[in-house]
């Protein structure tokens, strides 16, 4: 599913430059924004089970922390690098931002394929990776959370490792840990549960029915599968799946329970009884309502956007529609709701985590649920206000309004010294 040759700091640098353009932002923001604010790049040993010892390289970006602490996930990716890395942070900026959250953006990475490590020297390599970055996370300045290749299991690690430096517990040093050590119910479906409620309003917008829609998920990761899974509640019926190995496909509708313990079982969707397999080029042009890119980025381009058939996009990852694909998707009529707004889930979750874990006191999973569902549809009528208002389309909406209030809180605190 990958695609290097489309360089996604590029591509996130495009976008904010044409919201700063319609707005007319001045230089000074509009130069603050382009850029992340602190990058550290690290280089460390970690000794494997065999014996012998690697050098691995990790990265954390603090994109903008003006709104608020720095916030974002950390990747393990044998394909990450610095300037993926720096996408994803300027997009947390924006997400944060649209859902009106007091965070700014980070993210973290490390090339490394952690399929291929086991549990003891992914251990290892995080908590080396946690020591490394020290200098910059904290509970009040930079708060990691999963990301792809990475799991609660690892956020504890990396909780248990600050917290070891510190000599007491810190749990608010991250999010997305286990229940156990001070995670959140509803954390870990959060960013699907995200992706279902942008579904259900976008189909409310385009006047139609969840019931009985057709669903496609590139990606049944975390995102992806918790998506499916939401949606199949609301009446969907999911007709194709995929992950990094390929797809599956059966337009009467797949059992995802079934298939999510055959993948759980065998490491992949493919070859899943009563179903076709399916490229995932196959699949993003697979008729249906509903389409949710759920992988990575630039997934979506302009070679392939003309093929796609779904009436709404919903955007589970970060970043998997380029800005070419945007305006083709949008001429042929289809509702695209961008990542900064569709997968806010996770962050929004994470930010009750945070303050949870601050005060130490804990909220039960309906009132978690209720207070997402209510962030969530605001944003999405404060965009699409502007979508009708301007004429535009929902992606360049929602940056318009997460650069309004990064501007206004920049202009607000001024410049030190």
């Amino acid at each position: 599913m990958s695609n290097k040759t489309i360089n996604p700091f590029e591509m996130v640098v495009s976008q904010i430059d044409a919201v700063c353009d319609r707005l007319n932002i001045e230089d000074v923001y509009r130069l603050r924004l382009e850029r992340c604010e602190r990058e550290l790049t690290v280089n460390f040993p970690v000794k494997m089970d065999d014996g012998t010892v690697k050098l691995f390289t990790g990265f954390r970006i603090q994109h903008n922390d003006t709104r608020g602490p720095a916030k974002g996930g950390i990747r393990y990716h044998p394909d990450v690098t610095l300037d993926e890395t720096r996408a994803l942070a300027a997009w947390m900026t924006l997400k944060a931002a649209v859902a009106n959250i007091p965070y700014g953006g980070a993210k973290g990475a490390v090339i490394c394929n952690p399929k291929l490590m086991s549990q003891t020297e992914l251990e290892r390599l995080t908590r080396r990776y946690t020591a490394e970055i020290s200098i910059l996370i904290g509970p009040e300045s930079d708060i990691p959370a999963p990301d792809v290749g990475t799991n609660p299991q690892i956020m504890a690690w990396i909780m248990d490792t600050y917290s070891m430096t510190k000599g007491y517990s810190i749990p608010a040093v991250v999010t997305g840990k286990p229940i156990e050590i001070g995670g959140s119910k509803g954390r870990f479906e959060a960013t699907g549960r995200g992706c279902m409620i942008s579904a259900n309003l976008a189909a409310r917008q385009k006047r139609m029915s969840l019931d009985g829609a057709t669903v496609v998920v590139q990606g049944v990761g975390n995102v992806g599968s918790a998506a499916a899974k939401l949606l199949v509640r609301e009446g969907c019926r999911v007709i194709a799946v995929s992950d990094s190995k390929g797809g599956v496909h059966n337009s009467k509708g797949l059992d995802m329970e079934s298939l999510l313990n055959y993948k759980k079982e065998t490491g992949s969707v493919v070859d899943f009884n009563g179903a076709d397999t399916i490229t995932n080029v196959e699949l993003l042009a697979l008729t249906c309502d509903i389409l949710i890119p759920a992988a990575i980025e630039c997934q979506i381009t302009a070679s392939n956007a003309a093929q796609v058939k779904a009436k709404i996009v919903v955007e589970g990852a970060n970043g998997p529609t380029t800005p070419e694909a945007d305006k083709i998707l949008h001429d042929n009529g289809v509702l695209v709701i961008p990542d900064v707004l569709a997968n806010t889930g996770g962050v929004i979750v994470s930010y009750f985590e945070w303050v949870q874990n601050l005060e130490f006191f804990f909220w039960d999973e309906e009132e978690i649920n209720g207070r997402l569902q209510k962030i969530m549809t605001n944003a999405f009528a404060e965009v699409s206000e502007i979508s009708k208002a301007d004429k535009t389309d929902m992606r360049s909406a929602a940056h318009m309004l997460a650069i309004k209030r990064l501007v206004s809180a920049m202009s607000i605190r001024g410049i030190y010294p």
